[in-house]
């Protein structure tokens, strides 16, 4: 299985490159996680889950629950991505639970009210600091995607 996949540390050329992709994102994500286990995130993060479709379930937890329990999977990712320089199987294991994170935060951006006011008027889409903040993470979600894709190993073409 290792045959299939393959990690930018050990790539040549610009494809090396990309492992600096992967160590902000081990930084992104360590930070990530340090902010839920402090009050004002947890705080912070209640419209997001208590409003989506793919997370409200972590509820049951409570509202710090709900924050720790992100915060240990972001720490878990971390820990998947910075392994993943040494393995290509954690490398893109890592790498597509990223994209499950950030898809989920970029979805906030639609199932979160009043983060964006859709209007037929010359400015179709007008979204406050939250949704200027969550709009970032589609920058996030592909660099994750980027970071899978460079994981898989390609067929030599003869």
């Amino acid at each position: 299985m290792n045959t299939f996949f393959k990690i930018a540390e050990k790539g040549t050329g610009s494809y090396r490159f990309l492992a600096i992709l992967r160590w902000v994102m081990v930084v992104i994500f360590v930070s990530f996680a340090m902010q839920k286990f402090t009050l004002q995130s947890a705080q912070g993060i209640v419209q997001f889950i208590s409003n989506s479709p793919f997370i409200s379930w972590l509820s049951v937890f409570g509202f710090r629950g709900e924050a720790y329990f992100l915060g240990v999977a972001e720490f878990g990712i971390a820990a998947l991505l910075a392994a993943g320089a040494f393995s290509p199987v954690l490398s893109a294991f890592g790498s597509v639970m990223g994209i499950v994170t950030f898809f989920v935060t970029w979805s906030f951006f639609f199932t979160t009210p009043g983060v964006v006011k859709w209007s037929l008027s010359t400015d179709p889409m007008a979204w406050n600091l939250t949704g200027e903040f969550i709009f970032k993470d589609i920058v996030l979600l592909c660099v994750c995607v980027v970071l899978f894709l460079a994981s898989l190993q390609r067929p030599a073409i003869g």
